[in-house]
């Protein structure tokens, strides 16, 4: 994949399963599924929290480290605004997906919102760090030099596996009852 992990498609033919192996109920299979995957997607969020809190940190030493006209790049106004905004959604991000995280914890019946909400949160937010750090960082950002760009990559495969934000904002309104 893009961010250099694997993955693979699994195809099973001509498989048969006795009955007495049958998980859950027939036909009901998303019972069982459903939390496996609402925990899975939290753990991702969390994940591309670390990544995006990481790609955030280094964008950052590198404002205050790279010099122009002969000032940190830091100092100038317009990327002060866009690191503002970049800490922002970072913080905002992890308040979601702490409180996911707690919901497993505490086995809280509103942990599939959580689930959604946290994914749409943190996948918006990753789309918005992961560009912002490429292009504070300028050229170099997409070397292998710099491994900003790496970053980007991962948070773009994680943005939608399990779901992109607009599906989890969907799937958010439809278990809200919209």
């Amino acid at each position: 994949m893009v961010d250099g992990r694997n993955s693979a498609n699994l195809e099973l033919r001509d498989v048969e399963v006795d009955k007495s192996s049958l998980i859950g109920t027939l036909g009901r299979g998303a019972d069982v599924l459903d939390p496996v995957l609402d925990r899975a997607t939290i753990g991702l969020s969390a994940e591309l929290l670390g990544t995006i809190t990481e790609a955030f940190e280094r964008t950052v030493n590198y404002l205050k480290a790279r010099k122009q006209f002969g000032v940190p790049i830091g100092s100038f106004q317009g990327l002060k605004h866009r690191a503002a905004e970049m800490f922002t959604q970072v913080e905002l991000s992890r308040s979601i997906v702490l409180d996911a995280l707690r919901a497993i914890d505490e086995k809280r019946p509103d942990l599939p919102v959580l689930a959604s909400v946290a994914k749409a949160r943190v996948s918006d937010t990753a789309f918005l760090v992961g560009n912002e750090a490429v292009q504070m960082h300028g050229g170099i950002g997409v070397t292998d030099e710099e491994e900003i760009g790496l970053f980007l990559k991962r948070a773009r495969v994680a943005e939608l596996t399990f779901g992109d934000g607009a599906y989890h904002r969907a799937r958010f309104a439809a278990l809200s009852g919209f």
